[in-house]
Protein backbone atom coordinates (compact mmCIF):
# COMPACT_ATOMS: atom_id res chain seq x y z
CA UNK A 1 0.00 0.00 0.00
CA UNK A 2 1.44 3.33 -0.44
CA UNK A 3 0.35 6.59 0.77
CA UNK A 4 0.69 9.51 -1.36
CA UNK A 5 2.36 13.02 0.43
CA UNK A 6 0.82 15.48 2.15
CA UNK A 7 -0.30 18.21 0.34
CA UNK A 8 0.90 21.91 1.42
CA UNK A 9 -1.54 24.49 2.45
CA UNK A 10 -0.77 26.36 -0.70
CA UNK A 11 -1.30 23.53 -2.89
CA UNK A 12 -5.11 22.86 -1.80
CA UNK A 13 -8.65 24.81 -2.09
CA UNK A 14 -11.60 23.84 -0.32
CA UNK A 15 -14.35 25.51 -1.91
CA UNK A 16 -18.35 24.40 -0.15
CA UNK A 17 -21.57 25.59 -0.37
CA UNK A 18 -23.25 28.54 2.28
CA UNK A 19 -26.06 26.83 4.13
CA UNK A 20 -29.61 28.09 5.47
CA UNK A 21 -28.16 27.86 8.92
CA UNK A 22 -26.81 30.81 10.34
CA UNK A 23 -26.06 32.83 12.78
CA UNK A 24 -28.85 35.34 13.65
CA UNK A 25 -26.53 39.16 13.41
CA UNK A 26 -27.42 42.44 12.94
CA UNK A 27 -23.35 43.16 12.72
CA UNK A 28 -21.17 41.64 9.83
CA UNK A 29 -19.49 38.26 10.55
CA UNK A 30 -16.79 36.40 9.16
CA UNK A 31 -17.95 33.69 6.44
CA UNK A 32 -16.59 31.24 8.65
CA UNK A 33 -18.47 31.93 11.75
CA UNK A 34 -21.41 33.15 9.71
CA UNK A 35 -22.52 29.21 8.66
CA UNK A 36 -23.78 27.04 11.11
CA UNK A 37 -24.66 24.38 8.59
CA UNK A 38 -23.82 22.06 5.91
CA UNK A 39 -19.74 21.70 6.25
CA UNK A 40 -18.39 24.82 7.59
CA UNK A 41 -18.95 23.77 10.98
CA UNK A 42 -17.09 20.55 10.58
CA UNK A 43 -14.00 22.53 8.55
CA UNK A 44 -14.05 25.39 11.22
CA UNK A 45 -13.77 22.28 13.96
CA UNK A 46 -11.42 20.35 12.46
CA UNK A 47 -8.74 22.11 10.21
CA UNK A 48 -6.08 24.32 11.72
CA UNK A 49 -6.13 27.51 10.84
CA UNK A 50 -3.44 27.61 8.35
CA UNK A 51 -5.79 25.17 6.42
CA UNK A 52 -9.05 27.17 6.95
CA UNK A 53 -7.68 29.88 4.97
CA UNK A 54 -7.93 27.93 1.80
CA UNK A 55 -11.65 27.09 2.65
CA UNK A 56 -14.03 29.24 -0.22
CA UNK A 57 -17.62 29.72 0.57
CA UNK A 58 -19.78 29.99 -2.49
CA UNK A 59 -23.10 32.08 -1.35
CA UNK A 60 -26.07 32.78 -3.64
CA UNK A 61 -26.10 36.48 -1.93
CA UNK A 62 -22.36 37.25 -2.29
CA UNK A 63 -20.46 34.71 -4.71
CA UNK A 64 -17.12 33.37 -3.20
CA UNK A 65 -16.86 34.02 -0.18
CA UNK A 66 -13.29 33.96 1.90
CA UNK A 67 -13.28 32.75 5.46
CA UNK A 68 -12.41 36.69 6.93
CA UNK A 69 -14.91 38.11 4.00
CA UNK A 70 -17.69 39.98 6.40
CA UNK A 71 -21.14 39.22 5.71
CA UNK A 72 -24.75 39.16 7.54
CA UNK A 73 -27.71 37.25 7.92
CA UNK A 74 -29.31 36.53 4.62
CA UNK A 75 -31.73 33.95 3.64
CA UNK A 76 -31.14 33.74 -0.58
CA UNK A 77 -30.40 30.30 -1.86
CA UNK A 78 -30.01 29.22 -5.51
CA UNK A 79 -33.06 28.36 -7.56
CA UNK A 80 -32.32 28.20 -11.07
CA UNK A 81 -30.08 27.55 -14.02
CA UNK A 82 -29.84 30.95 -15.03
CA UNK A 83 -29.37 32.55 -11.48
CA UNK A 84 -26.37 29.99 -11.29
CA UNK A 85 -25.39 31.25 -14.99
CA UNK A 86 -25.39 35.38 -13.65
CA UNK A 87 -23.45 34.28 -10.59
CA UNK A 88 -20.92 32.75 -12.92
CA UNK A 89 -18.54 35.94 -13.19
CA UNK A 90 -18.25 37.19 -9.90
CA UNK A 91 -17.21 33.76 -8.88
CA UNK A 92 -14.83 33.33 -11.85
CA UNK A 93 -13.66 37.05 -11.03
CA UNK A 94 -13.09 36.05 -7.25
CA UNK A 95 -11.49 32.13 -7.74
CA UNK A 96 -8.79 34.25 -10.49
CA UNK A 97 -6.23 34.68 -7.66
CA UNK A 98 -6.54 30.77 -6.78
CA UNK A 99 -6.49 29.64 -9.97
CA UNK A 100 -3.22 31.76 -10.93
CA UNK A 101 -1.55 30.44 -8.13
CA UNK A 102 1.06 27.87 -9.94
CA UNK A 103 1.52 25.76 -6.16
CA UNK A 104 -2.45 24.67 -6.25
CA UNK A 105 -3.03 21.15 -7.17
CA UNK A 106 -5.86 19.46 -5.33
CA UNK A 107 -9.20 21.40 -5.04
CA UNK A 108 -12.31 19.81 -3.57
CA UNK A 109 -15.37 21.05 -4.34
CA UNK A 110 -18.44 20.20 -1.94
CA UNK A 111 -21.74 22.31 -4.04
CA UNK A 112 -25.02 21.24 -5.06
CA UNK A 113 -25.28 20.86 -8.99
CA UNK A 114 -26.76 24.26 -9.53
CA UNK A 115 -23.69 25.94 -7.47
CA UNK A 116 -21.26 24.01 -9.92
CA UNK A 117 -22.97 25.70 -12.47
CA UNK A 118 -21.27 28.86 -10.82
CA UNK A 119 -18.28 27.45 -10.57
CA UNK A 120 -17.80 25.68 -14.17
CA UNK A 121 -14.52 27.92 -14.26
CA UNK A 122 -12.54 25.56 -12.60
CA UNK A 123 -12.83 22.45 -15.15
CA UNK A 124 -10.95 24.90 -17.54
CA UNK A 125 -8.12 24.21 -15.16
CA UNK A 126 -8.28 20.31 -15.46
CA UNK A 127 -5.41 19.19 -15.84
CA UNK A 128 -2.85 20.48 -14.40
CA UNK A 129 -5.71 20.79 -11.31
CA UNK A 130 -7.01 17.31 -9.58
CA UNK A 131 -10.70 18.04 -8.48
CA UNK A 132 -12.92 16.12 -6.31
CA UNK A 133 -16.33 16.80 -6.30
CA UNK A 134 -18.63 15.65 -4.35
CA UNK A 135 -22.51 16.80 -4.92
CA UNK A 136 -23.88 16.44 -1.84
CA UNK A 137 -23.03 19.46 0.49
CA UNK A 138 -23.49 17.64 4.03
CA UNK A 139 -21.14 14.72 2.96
CA UNK A 140 -18.36 15.57 5.54
CA UNK A 141 -17.34 11.92 5.21
CA UNK A 142 -16.65 11.95 1.88
CA UNK A 143 -14.87 15.66 2.49
CA UNK A 144 -13.07 13.66 5.56
CA UNK A 145 -11.84 10.96 3.60
CA UNK A 146 -10.40 13.34 0.60
CA UNK A 147 -9.18 16.04 3.47
CA UNK A 148 -7.67 13.12 5.88
CA UNK A 149 -5.74 12.09 2.11
CA UNK A 150 -4.44 15.62 1.66
CA UNK A 151 -2.59 15.62 5.40
CA UNK A 152 -5.04 18.10 6.36
CA UNK A 153 -6.91 16.27 9.36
Amino acid sequence: MTFAAAIEPEQGLVIVSCSREKLVTTDPTPALELYQGALVPHLREHLAPNYQVRIRILSAEHGLLHPEDLVGTYDHKLRSRGEAEALRARVTSRLANDLRGKTLRQVLVVLEPLYVIAAECLFDHVPPLELAVLPEPTDWLGARRVLSRWGWL
